[in-house]
């Protein structure tokens, strides 16, 4: 059930996502902000609202998560391939270090926090 904390949480989510990935983008592959921006635009809805759902279909939260993070990291590269005009080697190699530092940073803000 969506309630306005748990909208809340994916925005906080979401900026938090944006402040680490775009900030990369930008660096690895030399595009302005809202082509940095929109990747995660497009991907982080489906991670929140749409993934979770595979828990009724049997799968655990690692697997759900590990399905999400493989797919943001693939359609990602394919989005900066398009938008950043750049070689998939390039674009994977970005979308993997974005993505990562995003999941990596998230799970330590969560630890060290409680949440981001």
């Amino acid at each position: 059930m969506l309630t306005a904390a748990y909208l809340l949480a994916w925005l906080r989510a979401l900026a938090f996502t944006q402040v680490v990935e775009a900030p990369i983008y930008r660096r690895a592959l030399g595009v302005g902000w809202p082509r940095a921006l929109l990747p995660s635009f497009v991907t982080h809805p489906f991670v929140w609202f749409a993934f979770p759902q595979l828990t009724r279909l049997g799968l655990s939260y690692a697997a759900w998560v590990a399905a999400a993070e493989v797919t943001v990291w693939l359609v990602e590269a394919g989005l900066l391939v398009r938008l950043a005009r750049a070689p998939w080697s390039r674009a994977l190699l970005a979308s993997l270090a974005g993505n990562g530092a995003s999941f990596l940073l998230g799970l330590a803000a969560n630890e060290l926090f409680g949440g981001i």
